[in-house]
């Protein structure tokens, strides 16, 4: 399972008119990719390190609080593309990204998970055509990968 962390100072995500998702304050935006090799697993591993990533800034500037110490906000959009295999010519393939009988089940306990960690969890729509509008704070952007998490620790 791939995630790439934004952290923001707002966000929103809609589709047309209508609003699935707003983040009127800081937070994090979660574009979650999930492969064909996930399990649930996967989805607590990277919730439980998001939850506690230390990617705010406390009183003296320095990166020291995780999303849940500021109070912030989460939005998770679910992103096929970032399961890309692109090395071989100029077009993408997505032979790595779950199909939605298995990539649903998995953003949905992904998504559960998040919430359980942080009070305002907001999603977007599972394979609609989204906007996704954001003001990346810092920019402090970050991609996460379940596959290393589970590697053994070094040292």
């Amino acid at each position: 399972m791939l995630a790439l962390i934004q952290r923001i100072a707002r966000g929103r995500v809609t589709v047309g008119d209508e609003v699935l998702a707003d983040c009127p304050g800081k937070g994090l935006l979660i574009l979650l990719g999930v492969t064909t090799e996930d399990t649930e697993e996967d989805g607590r591993l990277l919730a439980d390190k998001i939850a506690k990533l230390r990617i705010f800034s406390d009183e003296e500037g320095k990166m020291n609080l995780s999303v849940t110490d500021v109070g912030g906000g989460v939005i998770v959009v679910s992103q096929f593309t970032l399961c890309a295999a692109y090395r071989k010519g100029n077009r993408p393939d997505y032979l790595a990204a779950a199909r939605p009988e298995q990539a649903i089940p998995l953003y949905e306990d992904f998504v559960s998970r998040m919430r359980t960690c942080v009070p305002e969890v907001s999603t977007g729509r599972f394979g609609a055509d989204m906007q996704v509008e954001l003001v990346n704070d810092g920019p402090v952007t970050m991609q996460l990968d379940s596959q290393v998490l589970k590697q053994p620790k070094r040292g």
